[in-house]
């Protein structure tokens, strides 16, 4: 359904740094850099982070969430603890087994350094 989803920030390096790391835990290669922009090319989609053309400060969606596929709640946990390490904010529970309408999920949330709301998610 999609092609790509691209997020905002207002410190590239920075933001390299951190998506480097957390991406890194599900074996996608470091980001491409194009000017003001990072690209994560994988077979399934693209992952970017961009700078606002616009040359106003970036953002993040109130209510937007990111989500990025997990193999295990190991490798989501691994996902959780390099955000963390990498400038990231651990939010709403600790990363763990949720139960409800989609069944059991193993769920783990941050936001990055600009704000963005992302998840590690495992289908049980």
């Amino acid at each position: 359904m999609f092609s790509h989803i691209m997020v905002g920030t207002n410190d590239l390096d920075r933001a390299k740094s951190f998506y480097d790391a957390v991406l890194g835990t599900l074996g996608v290669p470091p980001a491409m850099v194009d000017g003001h922009r990072i690209f994560y090319m994988t077979p399934t989609g693209v992952f970017s982070v961009s700078k606002p053309i616009d040359g106003e400060d970036a953002t993040f969606a109130n209510g937007g969430t990111i989500g990025f596929a997990c193999n295990s709640p190991e490798q989501a946990d691994a996902w959780h603890a390099a955000g963390v390490a990498n400038g990231g904010k651990s939010i709403e529970e600790p990363p763990g087994v949720r139960a409800g309408g989609m069944g059991k999920l193993y769920l783990a949330y941050l936001r990055d350094p600009d704000g963005n709301k992302i998840c590690a998610l495992h289908r049980m």
